[in-house]
């Protein structure tokens, strides 16, 4: 995604906050691993199932009326301890597996 516009709002969520129009640019690379796993909590009514996978992100936010920008560091030094590329199920549509 590059570019895309968002909203900076640094003292969200207080009522009167101000907003200032501001781009995100970012790349993420997702790849499932072929473990498989699976969490199910009926108490919670929530299920997801899936494959770990390794993630990795770079991002850049530009907010031009404040004159402020961030870069993360690139792509090939990001990872990530958890991801997860699955299915989720909760609320009225879960259903047990037994």
């Amino acid at each position: 995604m590059k570019h895309v516009v968002v909203r900076d709002e640094p003292k969200f969520p207080a009522l009167d906050a101000l907003s200032m129009p501001a781009t995100m640019s970012f790349k993420m690379v997702v790849q499932a691993t072929d473990q498989k796993i699976v969490y199910d909590d009926p108490l919670k009514q929530f299920r997801v199932d899936g494959y770990l996978a390794t993630a990795q992100l770079e991002a850049q936010v530009d907010v031009p009326s404040i004159g402020f920008s961030w870069k993360s560091d690139p792509l090939s030094t990001s990872h990530a301890n958890f991801a997860v590329i699955g299915n989720e199920v909760n609320g009225r549509y879960y259903t047990p597996k037994k």
